[in-house]
């Protein structure tokens, strides 16, 4: 195996290996172009729904599906390893109570381990990480899969959907690249236009190439923003609207051997809040809506004492006064008080995640709910959000879901 897959070997450490054993780093990533993601989208193909009925075809939007006082949840897995899942998961669950309902798996679509919706509500996209990496556009009223494209790379990890809706952004973890997808009026997927490979900075200390974590849009929509763990460095784009075209404007560097992995901004959009992955900690970073560009500010503590940790992921509330960092290791969502219109993280405390390794949180659509999905221990945990203290209060027991490594509520 060439480099791109020995970092691939060093991230499933960091990830499916502590999930599970026998994963075996990108061996037991499927490859081969027989894989059902590895087909070219025709806008005909459908997966299968096992587990529940088969669904209406409204055409409104997915939340209508739903029973009375329920919405829709997606859940991400690893189909390749033991004790995965089969496609991605449904389920429902209670706005008020939290409470999840397992509805079935969608199946036809390998290793979802991350996914996002259009900014509509009418179609869901996830990464195939896997050698040949892709991305595959699901089209919610009905399930139906309308294809699926190649990323031009190994081991995508992570999308979003430009607020425009009109394109997809990737990120190759194995290859270290990033790439754009056009986004047709169904939901469906073009051929990839762009695709860009960190070639610089010299990838960090005990890193052996460029890691591409997380490509995502900044608040003003003016530029995107790659951050890529084993370069230690958040690259700023600015993308061409009309062709798809990518032009680097910007590098902002972390101190040596951090591994960024995941950016969030505030609502404010001039700050935003770095986990790094490799040595533990946070960093508030500001950003300049004119140039694009992002400065890296002190490393500060995650809270999580000296044991082993892996931050994963922030969170922001949308009145900007509280952020939510999950930590894989300590099992705990840390607690900050957002300062100075942004400016500035004050740790309040961590809070017990109920579960093992929590892989990603996302907010409900109102912001009242936090849903953790937990790796190692197949759960995903709910909490309750406090808006007004940021206090957050496990709702009920965590629903079992095999190897929860993102959960999408809708």
């Amino acid at each position: 195996m060439g480099s791109a897959n020995g970092g691939w070997s060093r991230r499933r450490f960091v990830g499916v290996l502590l999930g599970a054993a026998s994963a075996a780093g990108c061996s037991s990533s499927p490859g081969s172009s027989s894989e059902p993601a590895a087909r070219e989208a025709s806008g005909d193909s459908a997966g299968s729904v096992s587990g529940s009925p088969s669904p209406s075809r409204p055409s409104t939007t997915p939340s209508a599906t739903a029973p009375s006082g329920r919405r829709p949840l997606c859940l991400g897995t690893y189909t390749s390893v033991e004790g995965g899942g089969t496609g991605i998961g449904l389920a429902t669950y209670d706005a008020e109570s939290g409470r999840i309902k397992g509805t079935g798996t969608l199946t036809g679509v390998p290793n979802p381990s991350y996914l996002a919706v259009h900014p509509d509500g009418r179609t869901l996209y996830a990464v195939a990480e896997q050698d040949a990496g892709a991305v595959t556009a699901v089209r919610l009223s009905d399930r139906k899969i309308l294809g699926s494209r190649s990323t031009g790379g190994a081991g995508p990890c992570h999308l979003s959907v430009h607020p425009s809706g009109r394109w997809l952004l990737s990120a190759n973890y194995g290859s270290g690249s990033v790439a754009v997808h056009p986004i047709a009026a169904s939901g469906a997927l073009g051929e990839r236009k762009e695709s860009v490979t960190h070639s610089s900075p010299a990838p960090g200390p005990g890193q052996e190439g460029p890691h591409a974590h997380q490509f995502l849009t900044s608040p003003d929509g003016g530029h995107v923003l790659a951050v890529d763990l084993g370069t230690d460095t958040v690259y700023s784009y600015r993308l061409n609207e009309r062709t798809g075209a990518l032009t680097e404007v910007s590098r902002a560097s972390t101190r040596a051997g951090a591994g960024p992995r995941h950016l969030t901004f505030h609502p404010g959009g001039r700050y935003a809040y770095l986990a790094n992955e490799v040595d533990n900690t946070a960093a508030v970073c500001t950003y300049d809506r004119k140039t694009g560009r992002l400065s890296v500010g002190a490393a500060q503590s995650t809270g999580t004492g000296s044991g082993t940790n892996y931050p994963a992921q922030f969170l922001v509330t949308a009145n900007g006064n509280y952020a939510y960092l999950a930590n894989r290791g300590h099992n705990s969502l840390t607690r900050y008080a957002v300062e100075a219109d942004g400016a500035r993280l004050r740790l309040l405390d961590t809070v017990p995640v109920a579960g093992d390794f929590p892989r990603q949180i996302a907010f409900s659509p109102d912001g009242t709910l936090l849903f953790a999905a937990n790796q190692k221990s197949g759960t995903v945990s709910v909490f309750h959000v406090d808006t007004a203290s940021g206090e957050l209060r496990l709702a009920g027991e965590p629903f079992a879901s095999p190897v929860a490594v993102c959960a999408l509520p809708l």
